[in-house]
């Protein structure tokens, strides 16, 4: 598992401990999309399928990995926040619960050049719930210029980081997180 998504992932389960008991991973990880995992056992309700408040948790949490990851890649120092999230329940999940979102290079850069030009930008995201799906969340995700990261935003090849609080995400490239 490369060490920046090793990182992410530690990162989220330190500063969010429900992720952790969720058993919340991120299985593949680029530029443009994220698939995680979570196993049904310990998010199952009463029915003995998939909880939906576990599952619009791993759903929020799958759109907020990709753009903190979106952000670290293209060194944009703010806090991220959802911003809001929908989510529409199709059919049960018996099994394991996956989610999958993808962003267009298009989107992502408007993204990403918004963000440079005015310190905030808003990414929204469709994130599937399984194959079928079984449930699709519309997450909307906003950073805001965090101006003490800003100056500090180092343009070498370092490696980002990325740390969570229980309010805000912060990411700054080459800094190691804020635990």
């Amino acid at each position: 598992m490369p060490d920046y998504l090793v990182n992410l992932q530690e990162n989220i389960h330190s500063n969010i401990p429900l992720s952790k008991a969720m058993q919340f991973t991120i299985a593949e990880l680029d530029s443009r999309s994220i698939l995680v995992r979570a196993p049904l056992s310990p998010n199952v309700n009463v029915h003995g399928t998939g909880f939906a408040g576990s599952i619009y948790s791993i759903a929020v949490l799958a759109g907020w990995a990709l753009c903190t990851h979106i952000m670290a890649l293209n060194q944009m120092a703010g806090d991220l926040v959802v911003a809001g999230a929908e989510i529409k329940y199709r059919s049960p999940i018996s099994g394991d619960i996956q989610c999958r979102a993808e962003v267009s290079e298009a989107d992502r850069d408007a993204f990403c050049n918004h963000f440079r030009e005015r310190g905030k930008a808003r990414l929204v995201l469709t994130i599937e719930v399984g194959s079928a799906p079984h449930a699709i969340l519309q997450g909307t995700y906003t950073p805001y210029l965090n101006p003490e990261l800003a100056s500090s935003v180092i343009t070498s090849a370092a490696p980002a980081s990325c740390s969570v609080n229980t309010r805000r995400q912060t990411c700054s490239p080459g800094r190691p997180p804020h635990v």
